[in-house]
């Protein structure tokens, strides 16, 4: 995917460990602070926030990172995670964290997502951050249960319509961008197919693999061994162009639905007011570390397709992004607070 605007893991500190328990007990402001004012300096580490659990895709894109991110900015990198309230939690981390380069985050789309569908949110998701640049796009893969009387998208589509609101599609949970990939493809189409919403991509994953939901989109990744395996069907791609991971699945826009396209990506942002010095040494740094061998050869057996904006095209591409989101979770009547 092209960039467009218009569409070594290190333990943590004693102190931060101590901070994600205030977080925790507290969920407070004062609680983070004092791990949010370290000295700045080589020597010491760059953290980088975090707003979701150990073990997501998000996760393991900065696991992937952080060794090659230290060696390109000559300081350690330690990753924390601050999960909790649909990434809310972990970001309000990083818009309160100092200004001075020593604390980065990385987001994906929920971010954009957020604003939309949560009624109060403690920040503002364009206005409180330094966009630094996008690190890569990753399709979802619309599949189906083998049971599913379809192969592709039109035949998908003709069954929705002889039977409004029979079938069925699985998401990792309400307002999540599994969800809103689901919704957007509703939309399109003009179908009826009832949501069964679970808490992540795992269980959704499993039931689908056992036929208790019918349809459902999820990670390339994750889907392409269920689909080469059979134990799924791979009805069509969520993104613009065709991904290497399944060469020869059509996108959904090449089958019938030309609007459609939706990623999920993941970036690298900081606290509003950063530095220009700054924003250009993380922007570098990122942009080296992505293009490292080690971490471009991980990516993209991730399905990634690796991307290094500069700064002001990264911001605008929030910006684009967060109306875009705000349309799609106004067509799905979707709230969650």
């Amino acid at each position: 995917m092209t960039y467009n605007p218009a569409r070594n893991h290190l333990p943590p500190p004693p102190l931060l460990g101590m901070a994600r328990r205030a977080v925790l007990a507290a969920a407070g402001a004062a609680a983070l602070a004092p791990a949010l004012t370290w000295a700045q300096g080589p020597d010491k580490p760059l953290r980088l926030v975090l707003p979701v659990s150990a073990g997501s895709g998000v996760d393991g894109v900065a696991r992937v990172l952080g060794p090659s991110l230290g060696k390109a900015l000559s300081r350690p990198v330690v990753v924390e995670n601050f999960p909790g309230a649909g990434g809310i939690t972990g970001t309000s981390v990083i818009v309160k964290a100092p200004k001075d380069g020593s604390v980065l985050g990385m987001v994906s789309n929920n971010h954009v997502v957020n604003p939309s569908v949560f009624k109060n949110i403690p920040y503002d998701a364009v206005d409180d951050i330094t966009p630094i640049t996008l690190i890569g796009a990753t399709p979802f893969v619309l599949v189906a249960h083998p049971s599913v009387a379809a192969k592709n998208v039109r035949e998908v589509v003709a069954l929705a319509k002889a039977q409004p609101g029979v079938l069925n599609y699985g998401s990792s949970g309400n307002g999540t961008i599994l969800h809103l990939a689901a919704e957007m493809f509703v939309h399109e189409a003009q179908v009826d197919i009832k949501h069964i919403p679970y808490k992540g991509m795992g269980p959704l994953t499993t039931d689908v693999l056992g036929g208790q939901i019918q349809l459902a989109f999820i990670a390339i990744a994750v889907a392409a061994p269920h689909v080469k395996s059979g134990a799924l069907r791979a009805i069509g791609l969520s993104s613009t162009t065709r991904s290497p991971l399944l060469p020869d699945l059509p996108t959904i826009a090449e089958q019938g639905l030309p609007q459609y396209a939706l990623d999920g990506w993941v970036a690298v942002v900081g606290p509003a007011g950063l530095p220009k010095a700054e924003v250009e040494r993380a922007y570098q740094g990122v942009r080296s570390a992505v293009a490292a061998p080690e971490v471009r050869d991980a990516l993209l057996a991730q399905g990634y397709q690796l991307q290094s904006p500069p700064p002001d095209a990264t911001a605008a591409f929030f910006r684009s992004e967060v109306n875009r989101m705000a349309r799609l979770v106004k067509h799905s009547g979707l709230k969650l607070d």
